[in-house]
């Protein structure tokens, strides 16, 4: 059983998905560390630019649609008011028809864009997914984090010494370890273990992880020569990891404002309450930008206005959970909505400048090939349908008109016509033909 919540996702596609996602946050990782940038902030920026380039031909295929779409409207809502008081079956059947025949002529499907939305769901899901439990893709920073759980595990009590000492903690974290011990117990397998408790730690504030430190004696603890930790003088790998522009990407923006008013360091509060702020004004341009479409439909203008209202709200709502998620995930916000507003800009450009009544003209036209050949492949189906019913016909009007004799010597005749077939040495048809001939000489005889 695998709940460990460091362990890699398992879930029915998003757990692939994640993996191969990992693959890239590690690669990436990999490359930064090597050129001596070894830091979590650049890996989440650089990881929400390669994998919005690697989605961007979904995203350029859902703004064509939009596009197409706020083009053909007018035309679906002109057959929607022709329509409109008519509710038998042969009127609605009509409109479907006519409705379907823009689509057509526009050369898109009605589904086209949820299609789009589906494929990409699993996708941020699994992206969210990647960024919340970095040491479990990213080898190098689960090994260091794995050094200090190893070394609680060796202290005396273990992991229940750990979790019965949680008091000396000053912020939240702790259910995490309590539900690991208590699905687990102390008889689980100590690698098992040991994730669950990196993964705790991976959770916790910097405070936090001091104050574990000092409660477990983990200050000296080195990882491939360098210390795990900072201490007085020397930063630590997971600082160093975490510290992006002066910000500890594992502590919330609330927490870094208490820490900076504590210590003084208001550019650690003025960084932490941008973070939320740039999450709401990046969507709240990153919506501006895409296409919006209008409706003289009334339940249509209601939806519309519906939409509008959601997105106000989402940028207010995600600066309102930025202020209680660890940094780096506020960062992953940022940077993916400044990414998709520079798309959307360029994208919108490159649509603009298409011709849409040559590309309308092109989709009419292989909509009428389609046709064509459907009707085509319609009329040869029923030809085929005609002709056996004819020979059915034909048949039983025959078989009408002979008598038991005639029928029966009809039969001995095609069945004799088909025995008399030369049949191939050591085929089924010779074998059969022996048979019949040593029933025949025994019958005679």
């Amino acid at each position: 059983m695998n709940f460990i919540l460091l362990t890699q996702n398992e879930t029915f596609l998003i757990g692939p998905i994640a993996k191969l996602l990992g693959l890239i946050m590690n690669g990436i990782f990999y490359v930064i560390d090597f050129i001596g940038i070894p830091n979590i902030g650049l890996a989440i920026i650089l990881f929400t630019i390669v994998v919005n380039l690697l989605m961007l031909p979904l995203t350029i295929k859902q703004q064509k649609f939009s596009k197409l779409s706020a083009k053909m409207n007018p035309e679906i809502q002109a057959i929607q008011a022709k329509y409109k008081n008519k509710k038998d079956n042969e009127s609605m059947m009509a409109q479907n028809q006519e409705v379907q025949a823009v689509y057509a002529k526009y050369g898109v499907s009605a589904s086209g864009s949820c299609v789009q939305l589906l494929i990409q769901m699993p996708i941020l899901f699994a992206l969210y997914r990647v960024i919340y439990a970095m040491p479990a893709y990213v080898t190098k920073i689960g090994d260091t984090f794995r050094v200090l759980a190893e070394k609680i595990i060796e202290a005396e009590g273990g992991i229940g010494a750990f979790a019965e000492g949680t008091s000396f903690l000053q912020n939240s974290g702790m259910d995490s370890i309590n539900s690991v011990i208590s699905m687990y117990g102390q008889s689980i397998a100590k690698g098992n273990v040991s994730n669950g408790i990196i993964d705790v730690l991976n959770k916790l504030s910097s405070l936090d992880l001091l104050a574990v430190s000092r409660h477990y004696g983990l200050a000296d603890l080195t990882y491939n020569g360098q210390l795990i930790l900072s201490n007085e003088t020397t930063r630590g790998l997971i600082d160093t990891y975490n510290n992006f522009l002066g910000l500890n990407m594992a502590d919330s923006p609330m927490t870094l404002i208490r820490y900076g008013l504590g210590v003084g360091a208001w550019g650690i509060v003025i960084g932490a309450v941008l973070i939320p702020v740039l999450s709401a004004v990046t969507q709240w341009i990153n919506v501006k930008l895409m296409p919006q479409q209008e409706s003289n439909n009334k339940e249509q203008s209601t939806l519309a206005s519906s939409m509008k209202t959601m997105n106000m709200v989402m940028p207010l709502m995600s600066a309102w959970f930025c202020f209680s998620f660890p940094t780096g995930m506020g960062l992953y916000w940022v940077a993916g909505s400044v990414v998709r507003s520079i798309q959307q800009v360029v994208i919108n450009r490159h649509i603009d400048k298409m011709d849409f009544d040559e590309l309308i003209k092109k989709n009419s036209a292989k909509s009428a090939k389609k046709l064509e050949k459907l009707k085509k492949n319609q009329e040869r189906m029923a030809a085929y349908a005609n002709m056996n019913t004819r020979n059915i016909q034909s048949k039983a009007r025959m078989d009408t008109g002979l008598s038991k004799q005639e029928k029966d010597s009809a039969s001995s005749n095609s069945t004799g016509s088909y025995n008399n077939i030369a049949a191939k040495p050591g085929s089924m048809r010779e074998k059969a033909n022996m048979v019949r001939d040593f029933n025949e000489r025994n019958n005679n005889g």
